[in-house]
């Protein structure tokens, strides 16, 4: 495999890291006085950042490798996801946005509080901090792998690890610091450097196809499918407007991971604006994305390929990656999945601790008695590191469980926070639209909603039921709990 790194891609690896290290000081000079201030930037954040920060975050390296393998794989209807989500943030905007700017929330789930207490926003924020450490656990396994695979050649514990490190340590250098601020600014940096690593590869692929028939390839294949309209799809209109819609509204809107960003904007009309323009660049960028995975189907439709490497099956990208990218390329591709990476782990680091320290810990500690700001400010930078070692140890443990276990760590853990989605789905439907619902039954619901997606996964009982249905499911069972009583 020609997978080493020549002098010039090191060049341009030690180059995107003197890039970050002083990005990241530039960034994180602010003084930061209040909690509020690190977790949603005393509400100052400019909408164009916030829309870029909030796309940026919605990618990973899994999507970066993942997005191309569909469209190699299969077709372009994973772009109707998209569209989805579009129609998923006129929704969280319409509904959700007002409400948090009218409370001045830091946090999605204190939306709970108002309508059933503070029991209630606290066992919302375990389940997305559960949730969140089993999924970005594992988004941080898959994006170490990848490094570990270019940097190093192989895919060893030590490398992972190492891979793992380099990661978290890019992205604690601006969590830590600087909090929502640095993160809203550093997203930018990487989505603009993921972006343009695309664009390299969409564009020497082009060319090395010069000779090649490309839509004709691609047409025989039945490759340029752009929607389904099937009952079963995995992405068939009736999903999209179904479960899959529902799933958007769920990580636009009430996952903390995404909504923090918005809930840091001047007012609620950059907030809705920033929604918007975020879910809008999603779309030719995702497109970018499956045009690499087409072009790569016509590129190796004729060979007999094996996508494996040392035991563990890589994607269709990360096979061309490591065996056929020129030097020099290889390094912008390397710095772009780790652009990738950075901008999912980052702001998850700083979402989990705002919950840790604003839902749970912070009332506990005024309840005992008067506690400063500053307090705050370095409970929150307690809670980064704490959350970056936890999310650290549990990309190690996906690692070992994927080599010595037959079941899919990998596969759970990245659908875990769609199985919280239900949960949390079912309750806040209660909370908005009806005067049913109670403190007590918040848990059971968020419970049910989980067990019922978890219960409909293959590996369970052998169900076999299209995903976008199973958040349908999931939802409907625990709005249905809440249903069983009255708010008191």
């Amino acid at each position: 495999m020609n997978s080493t790194f020549s002098w010039l891609d090191w060049l341009i690896f030690f180059g995107y890291f003197a890039v970050l290290g002083v990005s990241s000081y530039l960034f994180s000079r602010q003084k930061i006085s209040t909690s509020r201030e690190f977790f949603v930037g005393a509400n100052a954040m400019p909408m164009l950042g916030v829309a870029l920060s909030v796309l940026a975050t919605s990618q990973s390296a899994a999507t970066f490798l993942g997005v191309p393998e569909f469209a190699y794989k299969y077709d372009f209807t994973l772009i109707g996801f998209y569209f989805s989500s579009l129609l998923a943030t006129v929704f969280v905007s319409v509904v959700l946005v007002p409400k948090f700017y009218a409370m001045r929330a830091v946090t999605v789930y204190e939306l709970l509080q108002k309508r059933y207490g503070e029991r209630a926003k606290k066992q919302a924020g375990v389940m997305f901090l559960l949730g969140r450490i089993l999924a970005s656990g594992a988004r941080l396994y898959i994006g170490s792998l990848a490094v570990s695979m270019i940097l190093f050649n192989d895919i060893s514990a030590l490398h992972v690890a190492s891979g793992i490190a380099i990661l978290m340590i890019g992205a604690l250098i601006y969590t830590y610091f600087g909090g929502i601020k640095s993160v809203i600014f550093s997203d930018v940096l990487q989505a603009f450097i993921y972006v343009g690593a695309g664009v390299f590869v969409l564009w020497y692929l082009y060319d090395s196809l010069e000779s090649v028939n490309i839509v004709q390839v691609l047409q025989e294949s039945d490759k340029l499918k752009w929607y389904d309209t099937s009952l079963d799809g995995k992405f068939s209109i009736m999903g999209l407007l179904s479960g899959w819609f529902l799933l958007n509204i769920a990580a636009f809107g009430l996952d903390q991971d995404m909504t923090q960003r918005v809930l840091s904007c001047k007012n609620e009309r950059e907030a809705k604006n920033s929604l918007y323009l975020a879910a809008l660049l999603t779309i030719p960028i995702v497109l970018l994305f499956l045009t690499i995975g087409a072009l790569l189907f016509v590129h190796y439709h004729n060979a007999q390929i094996t996508q494996n490497y040392q035991g563990e099956t890589v994607t269709i990208f990360m096979y061309y990656i490591l065996n056929e990218m020129p030097d020099g390329l290889k390094g912008i591709v390397t710095v772009g999945a780790i652009a990738a990476g950075l901008s999912s782990t980052n702001s998850v680091l700083g979402a989990m601790s705002s919950v840790a320290v604003e839902d749970i810990y912070k009332p506990y500690k005024l309840a005992k008695g008067r506690a400063s700001e500053l307090h705050f400010v370095k409970a929150a930078r307690v809670g980064v590191l704490f959350f970056a070692l936890i999310l650290s140890a549990m990309a190690m443990v996906s690692y070992f469980w994927q080599r010595y276990s037959e079941l899919s760590l990998i596969g759970f853990a990245l659908g875990v926070m769609s199985f919280a989605y239900s949960g949390l789905l079912g309750v806040y439907i209660s909370a908005l639209f009806t005067s049913r619902g109670s403190a007590k039954l918040v848990p059971f619901a968020l419970g049910g909603g989980f067990v019922s997606v978890l219960l409909l996964q293959p590996y369970i009982f052998g169900v076999s039921v299209g995903f976008s249905w199973q958040i349908v499911i999931g939802t409907l069972v625990s709005f249905l709990i809440m249903q069983g009583g009255r708010n008191g």
